[in-house]
């Protein structure tokens, strides 16, 4: 009897080895769930992401508008028929100056 209660502490003794120390033990467990929670953060970055483009990409298929609002916005382009305003504030009036300016040389 001796040698059977033995046995099954030593055998309760490697169990409980490998489950705070071994391979697959519980701070793997704890690692693996914080891995998860990180990749979860950033598959919702990620979908939202996905969401706001195929918006776009949906508002570009169905109308013109979506189109002629981007060539306006990111390539300053204008109708024919209008006529572009810009208004400059003075800070940037005198900044552009300051840029025209020639550089004197040295000889």
């Amino acid at each position: 009897m001796r040698l059977l209660t033995l046995a099954l502490l030593i055998l309760f003794a490697l169990l409980q080895y490998r489950l705070w120390f071994g391979q697959h033990s519980v701070s793997d467990y704890v690692q693996r769930k914080s891995e998860l929670e990180q990749q979860q953060v950033a598959n919702e970055e990620l979908a939202k992401r996905n969401r706001l483009l195929l918006a776009d990409v949906n508002d570009l298929r169905q109308g013109l508008e979506a189109i002629e609002e981007r060539a306006r916005n990111e390539l300053g382009l204008i109708r024919d028929d209008e006529i572009f305003f810009r208004i400059v504030s003075e800070q940037q009036l005198q900044q552009a100056d300051a840029d025209e300016l020639p550089m004197l040389e040295q000889p």
